[in-house]
């Protein structure tokens, strides 16, 4: 008789070292589907799609509005350009009567007083004809002196006469349409101080 009982043995799985358990293990983690990465995969080339097409859009929209600046700069000078060569028909247009009536009156010249009675009538005509074109006269003799409209080209003292008042008009001044386009060229008053001369007074010392 075995006085020594025997011992019970271990499973095989129980056996099996534990090296052995983790390569099992690892193995089995490397057979699981890959499906997660490949889907993050797919969307970001989705997304790259998209951008891609969206940087498309913009750049052919940035094209059109460079184009259309373009037309509208050279549209704009045209525009501009006509717009000049037609000012400059109606204003020569304008004064053509006028020219007609120097013709006349040179056609007359044998006759001074004719001459000089035609030149006011067109020196008259041709003022009506500016008018209309929005020529307005600054008035500046016996008026107060205005930088914005005068421009003072001497100076002159008469007793009497208020200090800055245009005593004569050398040149005349003429706004269109409001805005000063030359100044008048006159000449101002400048009253001066009188200057009283006091004699010292003397102290007799003796």
């Amino acid at each position: 008789m075995n006085m020594f009982p025997r011992k019970k043995e271990k499973p095989k799985e129980e056996q099996q070292p534990q090296a052995a358990k983790q390569a099992e293990q690892e193995t089995a983690k490397q057979e699981q589907p890959v499906e997660e990465p490949q889907k993050q995969v797919e969307e970001l080339r989705k997304q790259i799609e998209e951008l891609r097409k969206e940087k498309d859009d913009i750049f052919a929209k940035l094209q059109r509005v460079a184009a259309d600046y373009d037309n509208y700069q050279k549209r704009s000078a045209r525009q501009m350009e006509d717009g000049i060569s037609y000012e400059k028909d109606k204003t020569i247009k304008a004064l053509l009567p006028a020219l007609d009536d120097f013709e006349r009156v040179l056609a007359h010249t044998d006759n001074a007083e004719a001459v000089v009675k035609g030149i006011s009538i067109v020196y008259e005509h041709l003022k009506g004809i500016l008018r209309a074109l929005g020529l307005e006269q600054i008035e500046s003799a016996g008026e107060k002196f205005d930088p914005a409209h005068h421009q003072a080209i001497t100076q002159t003292s008469v007793a009497g006469k208020e200090d800055g008042l245009i005593m004569e008009e050398l040149q005349k001044g003429y706004k269109l349409n409001g805005r000063v386009i030359r100044a008048s060229r006159v000449v101002v008053n400048k009253v001066v101080a009188a200057e009283t001369e006091q004699e010292p007074e003397t102290k007799d010392t003796q």
